[in-house]
């Protein structure tokens, strides 16, 4: 019996580690327990803390979701880290809207 998607939603990386604790550890298959030791490793802030900063990052700052969605996954700690992320670098984006993004992940992060 195939399975067919309801829907599709890009995650953050602490909202996958949520959602895979949450089915139980007993109850996964390999690659969701691959899934969960990386998300584990790599999850920088608590999973609301996450999708909290994502909405902000698309209001507040008109960010696309899934450029929100990688500054939340990586949470860089530099305005040149995060000029990575804003389409490659080929956005120009002002200097005082960069700092205000990384102030902003600074009071985010763990």
């Amino acid at each position: 019996m195939s399975k067919k998607a309801l829907r599709e939603r890009m995650l953050t990386i602490p909202e996958v580690k949520k959602l895979l604790e949450s089915l139980g550890e007993d109850k996964l298959d390999q690659f969701q327990r691959r899934s969960l030791d990386y998300a584990s490793k790599f999850s920088r802030i608590e999973p609301e803390k996450a999708e909290t900063l994502v909405k902000v990052l698309i209001e507040k700052f008109g960010l696309e979701g899934e450029e929100a969605i990688q500054l939340v996954n990586s949470m860089p700690e530099s305005i040149e880290e995060i000029r990575v992320f804003l389409a490659g670098g080929r956005k120009i984006v002002e200097m005082s809207k960069l700092q205000e993004i990384l102030n902003l992940l600074d009071e985010y992060r763990k």
